[in-house]
């Protein structure tokens, strides 16, 4: 690892792309990322200072990323850094699957890191593994450069994103103070939706949650439980509350992918053995969540129908987000001993002022077959019922009262009407 200047960082990067712009197909150099919440801004900065024309792919990007002529924007989880830009590039994809884009279709001729300083030979990607220990391996194995911001703030984290300092190639040392998430005060409808939720984790339950207010509200239920395990993608105060609690099974480690919280959860988190950041294709891997024990998948979406289907990704025709992890984490708690697979959303979406329970989804599904939909008005239980029985149940137990009328009709409308004539193929 070489430690060079910003000014210089970005010469090098140039230099070793031979001042290109597009390769002998056309398409420009691809820029791999941290992303999430953890992206490194001073570094990709001296980067996009000398690069003039590159795709940026980053995971769940926020806001703050370069946006200019010149620069295209590459993502198979939308973020608000790139959701209304005209450049988008979304690439549907499930997040287990997003390490394989890297040795195929966008293999990374620079990847740019933003890790813990140097200890013993190694650094850490701290809060933000996910993806990046196959982009590495991809621009490694490619004649790719890999870049590092160097962050004292990093917490030093254990796991899959501890990488040699001979795999980095160019890095600069850069203070970056790590975002946390504003404030949130719980609502009644997210205390409700989080209790009823949390009446479906039993003790020694495997939990996999997101962040917001649903799962804050989630985690804040579950204190009084005992043996409770953790493999997630991401997780946030949350945990470290219930850790607190002696809510977990202090003999299994807490499993995720990446994280975003406070400063005291960045503390806790710094150098813990008990708490290991996994590369996506194992976190994200259905078969391995499925040996999970009592594998209990909590996700949020968007609408639910009367087929029990969600849409967790588009909003009016519009991308989004993305499938992310949901899809696998709800196949593979299906199949886990025990498991369950949640979907938890209130019943009415307050900005648009419609139900969030409709009669078909219009948008493309997320996932589908899900054990439980739950919103602060009840809780539906799907897993073996009928889809007459399932629609029923949605309409008494999730939907909002203003929305039951319509939502019945349909439900019986569906009751009589004939099946279709088949239609002969020619």
């Amino acid at each position: 690892m070489r430690i060079v200047s910003e000014s210089r960082l970005g010469e090098l990067v140039v230099a070793h792309l031979g001042g290109r712009a597009v390769d002998a197909a056309g398409t420009p150099p691809v820029v791999v990322a941290s992303g999430n919440f953890a992206s490194p801004a001073v570094a990709l900065l001296a980067v996009d200072r000398c690069v003039a024309s590159y795709r940026l792919f980053v995971l769940n990007p926020q806001r703050g990323l370069p946006v200019r002529p010149g620069v295209s924007h590459v993502t198979p989880f939308v973020g608000p850094g790139m959701r209304e830009l005209a450049t988008l590039e979304y690439v549907p994809c499930r997040l287990s699957l997003v390490p394989r884009l890297f040795a195929g279709p966008y293999r990374p001729d620079v990847v740019v890191l933003h890790t813990s300083l140097p200890a013993d030979g190694r650094v850490s990607l701290g809060t933000e593994v996910n993806i990046l220990p196959a982009a590495v391996e991809a621009a490694r194995a490619g004649g790719g450069l890999v870049v590092a911001q160097l962050n004292p703030d990093m917490p030093y984290t254990f796991g899959d994103g501890e990488l040699p300092v001979d795999l980095v190639d160019l890095a600069v040392e850069a203070q970056q103070p790590l975002p946390s998430p504003a404030a949130r005060v719980l609502g009644e409808a997210a205390r409700a939706i989080g209790e009823r939720v949390a009446a479906l984790v039993a003790d020694g339950a495997t939990l996999q949650m997101g962040i917001g207010g649903v799962p804050d509200a989630t985690l804040a239920a579950l204190t009084a439980r005992r043996g409770l395990r953790v493999w997630t993608e991401t997780f946030s105060d949350g945990v470290l509350d219930l850790d607190r609690a002696g809510a977990f099974d202090t003999g299994a480690d807490l499993v995720t992918s990446f994280l975003f919280g406070s400063e005291d959860l960045y503390r806790w988190v710094d150098r813990n053995p008990r708490v290991r950041l996994l590369r996506t294709e194992t976190v994200n891997d259905p078969g391995r969540i499925a040996r999970q024990p009592a594998m209990t998948s909590i996700n949020t979406a968007l609408q639910v129908d009367l087929h029990a289907q969600a849409n967790a990704s588009y909003v009016r025709g519009r991308i989004w987000s993305g499938f992310g992890g949901q899809p696998d984490f709800v196949a593979g708690a299906l199949h886990a001993p025990g498991g369950h697979a949640i979907i938890a959303l209130p019943s009415w979406h307050a900005r648009t002022d419609t139900s969030t329970v409709v009669p078909a989804l219009t948008e493309p599904t997320t996932s589908f077959q899900h054990s439980y939909i739950v919103s602060e008005h009840g809780t539906a239980a799907l897993w073996g019922r009928s889809l007459r029985e399932q629609a029923r149940a949605l309409v008494a137990h999730v939907a909002d009262p203003r929305a039951r009328v319509e939502l019945t009709q349909h439900v019986e409308q569906a009751a009589v009407a004939p099946p279709p004539r088949p239609r002969s193929v020619r």
